[in-house]
C-alpha cells in the first residue's frame, strides 16, 4: 500500500470550489431546441404553399429530415468533442448520454431522409425504388460520398445498440465509434451540392459553413491539440505500482506542474499507458487521492483485459493522458453534510473527496460497499483520514454465509437520522447506484442533492 495523504493542493482546489454552480444543463438543451426550430424555419421559407401530389410531399419531408439529420450530427460531433464546459459542469455521464440520444435522432433522420427522398421520386419518375436509388447515388453529385457516409453511421449505430455493444470490446467500439467523423465529412458536401436552401441561399451555405466549422475547430482543439500539448508539458510516467487489495492495483505517475491541470478530486482522466498490449487504448480511471503538484495517483480493480495488465506495468512507463473531466467534484456540495456511498472501484474518486471535502468531519460520513472485507481496498488509508477529520466511515460487507446486505432507506435513517438535510455521492457498479438511488429517495433527500457519475461506455 501506498499513502500519498495531506494533499494541500487538493484541499485548496476544494476549498475555492466550495460554493456549487449552477448546472447549464438547461440552457444549453434550449440553445439545442432552438437551433432545430431555426432549421425547420429555414425549411419552411424554401417550401411552396401547396404541393400538388404524393411525390411533392415525399420529397419535402425529405428535406426537413435531411437538414435535421444534418444538424442533429453537428450536435452529435460536439458531444464527442469533449469541451470542458460540458464535460466539468454538466458531467461526462449526461454528456454521454445526451449524445447517445442525439446519435438516436440523427440515424432515425438520416433513415428517414434516405427513404422519404427515394421514394418520393420514384413516385415522380414512375420508377421502382431500387432504379431510383441506382440513379440517386451515381447521377447526383456527392451522392456516392453520401451513401457510403450513411453506410458508416449505421455501421456506428449498430455496434452502439445496447444489446451490441455489451458484447463488444470497449476498444473495438471505440475505433469503430470514430468512423462517425468520417461519415459525416462524407456526407457534409452532399448537403450543400443537393439541399435546395443551400444551392439558392448564400446565406444559409454561410450559416451551414460556420456551423460545422466551429464543430470541427472545438473537436481539433480539444481533441488533438489540447491533449498533445497537456503531455508535451507534463511528460508523465510510472512512478510505481502498488497492490492494494485482491485484484487492485494503484498506479501512481509523475509529471511536471501537475498543479497546472486544474485537475480536482473527484475528476478522472482517459490513460493510455505505453507500452505493449496497452498502447492503443485509453480507459477513463478516476484519481483515488488528490492531485499533488508532481504526482497523480489512479487505483484500478481488474475487470478487463486492459485494467488487469496495469498491474504489469514498469516503472518509467511513458503515459498519455487526456482530461481531467468529470463533475464529481466539491462543486456540486449545496449542504454541509456530506453523505458518500461507495462500492467497488467506486472508492477511488470518492476516497479523494473523502479526503478534501471541506467542513467539519462530524458532517461527514462514508459508506463503503464490498463484498468481504479483504476486498475493501485503501483501507487503511480512509481509516486514517476518517481519524485525522473525526468523519464517520462505515462498512457494508456480506454477512458470514454470503448474504449481501442491502442499502435501505431504513438503514440510512438508522446511520443518519437527518439524512434528507445531506448532500450524498454516489459511485459504483450500476446495481449499487440504482439500490442506493431508491433507499435515498424513500429516505427523504431530494433528487438534486443525489450526485452520481457513471463511467461506462
Amino acid at each position: 500500500m501506498t499513502t500519498i495523504q495531506h494533499s494541500r493542493a487538493g484541499r485548496r482546489q476544494a476549498q475555492r470550489r466550495i460554493r456549487p454552480r449552477r448546472s447549464p444543463a438547461v440552457p444549453l438543451i434550449v440553445l439545442a431546441w432552438a437551433g432545430a426550430a431555426a432549421v425547420v424555419w429555414m425549411w419552411w421559407l424554401n417550401t411552396p404553399a401547396v404541393l400538388a401530389n404524393a411525390g411533392d410531399r415525399l420529397i419535402h419531408a425529405g428535406r426537413i429530415t435531411g437538414l435535421l439529420a444534418g444538424y442533429v450530427i453537428a450536435l452529435v460531433v460536439v458531444q464527442m468533442a469533449r469541451v470542458p464546459a460540458l464535460e466539468r459542469r454538466v458531467g461526462s455521464d449526461r454528456v454521454s448520454r445526451w449524445h447517445a440520444t442525439s446519435g438516436r435522432y440523427a440515424l432515425s433522420l438520416t433513415l428517414a431522409h434516405v427513404v422519404l427522398t427515394v421514394y418520393g421520386y420514384a413516385l415522380q419518375g414512375r420508377i421502382g425504388a431500387v432504379e431510383q436509388t441506382v440513379s440517386l447515388v451515381t447521377e447526383y453529385p456527392e451522392m456516392g460520398k453520401a451513401a457510403i457516409g450513411t453506410l458508416l453511421l449505421l455501421l456506428v449505430g449498430l455496434v452502439s445498440a445496447g444489446a451490441v455493444r455489451r458484447r463488444v470490446r470497449y476498444e473495438l467500439w471505440y475505433y469503430l465509434h470514430l468512423l462517425t467523423y468520417l461519415a459525416v465529412y462524407l456526407a457534409f458536401w452532399h448537403q450543400l451540392a443537393t439541399g435546395a436552401e443551400f444551392i439558392a441561399d448564400r446565406g444559409a451555405r454561410t450559416v451551414w459553413y460556420v456551423l460545422y466549422g466551429a464543430v470541427g475547430v472545438l473537436l481539433v482543439w480539444y481533441r488533438v491539440l489540447t491533449p498533445v500539448r497537456l503531455n508535451l508539458v507534463h511528460r508523465l510516467r510510472v512512478e510505481a505500482v502498488v497492490p492494494e487489495a485482491p485484484g487492485v492495483v494503484s498506479v501512481l505517475v509523475r509529471g511536471r506542474r501537475l498543479h497546472r491541470l486544474g485537475a480536482e478530486a473527484g475528476q478522472f482522466f482517459r490513460w493510455r499507458f505505453l507500452t505493449k498490449g496497452l498502447r492503443w487504448t485509453a480507459n477513463p480511471y478516476s484519481l483515488s487521492a488528490p492531485p499533488r503538484p508532481d504526482l497523480l495517483r489512479i487505483t484500478v480493480k481488474a475487470v478487463g483485459g486492459h485494467s488487469a495488465a496495469l498491474a504489469r506495468l514498469r516503472p518509467g512507463t511513458r503515459v498519455w493522458a487526456e482530461g481531467p473531466y468529470g463533475s464529481l467534484t466539491a462543486a456540486r456540495r449545496s449542504r454541509g453534510k456530506v453523505l458518500l456511498i461507495a462500492g467497488g472501484a467506486g472508492i477511488t474518486p470518492l476516497r479523494a473527496l473523502f479526503e478534501t471535502l471541506p467542513g467539519a468531519g462530524s458532517d461527514l460520513t462514508l459508506l463503503y460497499r464490498a463484498r468481504t472485507a479483504e476486498d475493501l481496498a485503501l483501507r487503511q488509508e480512509l481509516e486514517a483520514i476518517a481519524d485525522d477529520r473525526g468523519a464517520q466511515l462505515l462498512y457494508v460487507v456480506n454477512g458470514r454465509d454470503g448474504r449481501r446486505r442491502a442499502i435501505s432507506a431504513e438503514m440510512l435513517r438508522r446511520i443518519l437520522p437527518d439524512i434528507a438535510r445531506h448532500d450524498v455521492y454516489v459511485c459504483g457498479p450500476q446495481g449499487l447506484a440504482e439500490e442506493s438511488y431508491a433507499a435515498l429517495r424513500e429516505a427523504g433527500v431530494p433528487d438534486r442533492r443525489i450526485h452520481h457519475e457513471s463511467f461506462a461506455f
